[in-house]
């Protein structure tokens, strides 16, 4: 039997129908180019916008008109500056704006101080407006009394918003002021100026460096004390400090038409220790200086405030001035009149009644 000899071919394998591609059709070179010049347009829009509304605001065009009151409490913070005027809608862009300031040096000229401001001023304006030189600097009239304690004035000043109770007292313990009159005052206690800040009606930029504040009060003192009347003092054989110490307690004591009467009695106790009050000050304004704010000065008082300023328990003067005292208290204090008094009570009558015996003081107040 013949074989077949042919040779087989092996089985190919069954073939898969392979799915056909889906051609893309390709843009036209004319499509991409308008694709293109739309995004680059709109981004060009975008840009503009952009551009113009920075514009707008650094040039202070087409901006509602608004006005705000600017503080600047600490020079060195000018991001809080810029948070004001973006909440005040002064300006709208606050990265400009740093990076205005930034490059023309203006973040460093802003001064403490209180400023009206207004969306109509462009970058350099507002910049100018917030320096020590700007007329847009806000200003307020505070009247210091004779016989206001240096507490008593700080208060005054921050209700007025010229600076804070705490920066006051803390440039008043702690700064050196360059005058002659302080040089022998140690630091550390605010009541150290106490007796220097004279009395007056002062005009000060509102939110002001504190230590400028108790500077102009120091300068109006050094003026009105001048050398004549320092030559005054001189010839007493006390110092600045004792004179102004005397002057206080006479603004404190008087009904203001008996200064000279209550200086003699108060230099008759000093001088004569072995009469009247026995070099006894016997004051109560010295007690009431160191009261809490409010309280009012007893006979109990007397024998129970452990202070050095209880001149009931302490003889000769008070470690310092109770107040800060006006030139005719001063002038007093210089000036006594020449009397034997060595006692004065205040009558129903509103004035001081003085008495050179202790029995006739007594039958004064028994009558």
């Amino acid at each position: 039997m013949q074989r077949d000899t042919r040779r087989r071919r092996p089985e190919e394998p069954e073939r898969r129908a392979t799915p056909q591609r889906r051609t893309k059709a390709k843009r036209s070179p004319l499509t991409n180019s308008i694709v293109y010049l739309v995004v680059v347009v709109a981004i060009s829009m975008v840009l503009a916008a952009v551009g113009w509304s920075m514009a707008n605001d650094m040039l202070a065009l087409n901006k509602t008109s608004t006005s705000a009151t600017i503080t600047v409490e600490d020079e060195n913070d000018f991001g809080s500056v810029v948070d004001q005027l973006k909440t005040n809608n002064i300006i709208e862009h606050t990265v400009l704006f740093r990076l205005f300031a930034a490059v023309t040096g203006g973040d460093d000229e802003i001064a403490q101080g209180t400023y009206v401001v207004d969306s109509d001023m462009d970058y350099r304006a507002l910049l100018n407006s917030l320096s020590s030189s700007s007329s847009n600097r806000k200003e307020v009239e505070v009247t210091i009394t004779e016989g206001m304690t240096v507490q008593q004035i700080f208060q005054l000043l921050e209700e007025e918003g010229v600076s804070t109770v705490e920066k006051l007292n803390d440039m008043a313990a702690n700064h050196d002021y360059a005058f002659s009159f302080l040089q022998d005052i140690p630091l550390g206690d605010p009541n150290r100026l106490e007796g220097y800040l004279f009395p007056d009606t002062y005009d000060f930029y509102m939110g002001e460096d504190a230590r400028y504040v108790i500077n102009k009060m120091l300068v109006n003192f050094d003026s009105r004390v001048n050398d004549d009347i320092r030559a005054q003092i001189e010839e007493t054989g006390y110092s600045i400090r004792e004179i102004l110490t005397i002057a206080s307690m006479i603004e404190k004591e008087t009904d203001g038409t008996d200064r000279a009467n209550i200086a003699s009695v108060i230099y008759n106790r000093l001088n004569n220790p072995g009469g009247g009050t026995a070099g006894y000050l016997n004051i109560d304004a010295t007690i009431q200086y160191v009261l809490p704010e409010g309280e009012i000065v007893s006979e109990e008082d007397y024998h129970t405030v452990q202070s050095p300023y209880n001149t009931y328990e302490n003889k000769g003067l008070p470690p310092g001035p109770i107040a800060n005292p006006g030139m005719e208290s001063i002038m007093a204090a210089l000036n006594p009149n020449s009397t034997n008094y060595y006692y004065y009570a205040l009558g129903d009558d509103g004035v001081h009644h003085f008495f050179s015996t202790n029995s006739a003081f007594q039958a004064f107040l028994n009558s």
